[in-house]
């Protein structure tokens, strides 16, 4: 059910019949408009892309005087639930009240030994933020986003990578009437407009911090004057039991945000995997390339810490920015039912701390925020895109 008489609002609808569900939940989010849509996001989740993209055109036909994007999906949000691996369609609608909205649409193409991302609009000095959703197929979606403040500058991004139950070639991307199989799409928010983000990676840090100091290209060789597997050894065998099996389960590393602060504790690392172990080279290998020098250090993931996580920033968000109106959810596909044992805990988490605001999104197969004022693509992580209302924000130029 759609939240009514408001700037933002949602509405969901499960069922086989893809484009019925687009028409309920388009129709939805805007009954619960208490003004004109300026902008609707939509997430559909079904088995055959051609109903999908059948349900897509329709959604983008129901409301002719906005923007319009969205992409298909594995799971979808809204009316503070998730729906998994089931046919539904998500829905978001905001009237945002002088605010500019501009669609685009990205492609790669290739030039001379590299590729080029084009199709970005030119940047104003009163854009305040970028949604993106992307082909994780087609689109080099993580270095695209990790070199966008050559192009963006500090302007965040915010969004998700899309998917479809079918994997590679059912992915769809829907803007303004346009349906596309491959890149990226996504819209600009410039002017008077009130956004802030919030990214959750949901760690526990595990083990001191420790310096880099033998490295080369992903592969950590020295931590601390060390080799890096004796040092992870040493961590893992002081641990208690249920943290060793969290380490079995999937460890991972953070990279400090901030190299001179006096600690490094949760949330001041930006999260990657831990990909494996060279024995011969007492070596371990991670998601990233760092740098000798650079502050790490392990890290666990489960899911009392990210709920936990979750709801502490959430609570910090709320008694800094105060009311909140309505917001974007992109939670990864590995947290939900497989996470938490409910495809419904991050929507409820937003409904429990920011209250019954017009919230949706979609189950991502990787997840775009800021991390320490830097754009990042995360695994595991809740990337939120929140509007407030009125005030200052944190991305005035």
């Amino acid at each position: 059910m759609a939240l009514l008489t408001s700037r933002f609002a949602d509405g969901l609808a499960v069922g086989p019949d893809l484009v019925t569900s687009a028409e309920s939940a388009i129709g939805q989010a805007l009954t619960g408009l208490s003004g004109p849509a300026d902008l609707v996001c939509f997430f559909i989740c079904g088995d055959d892309p051609d109903d999908v993209t059948r349900a897509g055109q329709r959604a983008m036909q129901m409301a002719p005087g906005a923007h319009v994007i969205g992409c298909s999906a594995t799971g979808v949000i809204g009316d503070a639930r998730g729906v998994e691996l089931n046919p539904s369609v998500s829905a978001w609608a905001a009237t945002l009240d002088g605010t500019r909205v501009t669609p685009f649409a990205l492609e790669t193409l290739r030039s001379e030994d590299r590729f080029v991302v084009v199709g970005l609009p030119e940047r104003g000095h009163d854009d305040r933020v970028a949604v993106i959703l992307a082909d994780p197929y087609s689109f080099p979606t993580d270095a695209f986003v990790e070199h966008s403040a050559e192009v963006l500058g500090n302007l965040p991004l915010i969004g998700g990578l899309a998917n479809g139950l079918q994997g590679r070639g059912s992915v769809r991307l829907f803007a303004d009437g346009e349906v596309y199989t491959e890149g990226a799409i996504g819209v600009m928010l410039s002017g008077p407009i009130a956004v802030s983000t919030v990214v959750s990676q949901g760690c526990r840090p595990i083990g001191p911090t420790m310096v880099v100091t033998g490295v080369e290209e992903n592969l950590l060789l020295e931590l601390a004057g060390q080799p890096a597997l004796a040092r992870l050894e040493e961590i893992v065998s002081a641990l208690e039991e249920d943290d060793r099996e969290l380490v079995a389960s999937g460890l991972q590393i953070g990279l400090a945000i901030d190299e001179y602060a006096e600690r490094h504790e949760r949330g001041d690392f930006l999260i990657r995997g831990v990909l494996g172990i060279d024995p011969e080279r007492e070596a371990v290998a991670i998601g990233d390339m760092v740098e000798i020098g650079r502050t790490v250090r392990f890290q666990v993931r489960d899911a009392e810490t990210a709920d936990e996580d979750l709801y502490e920033l959430l609570d910090a968000h709320r008694e800094s920015f105060g009311r909140v109106d309505g917001a974007l959810l992109f939670s990864c596909n590995g947290r939900g039912s497989s996470m938490f044992g409910s495809a419904d805990h991050d929507a409820l988490a937003l409904r429990d701390t920011l209250g019954p605001i017009g919230v949706a999104g979609f189950f991502a197969a990787g997840e775009v925020g800021p991390v320490g004022g830097q754009n990042h693509v995360h695994g595991f992580t809740a990337s939120i895109l929140v509007f407030s209302v009125g005030g200052a924000h944190p991305y005035s130029p």
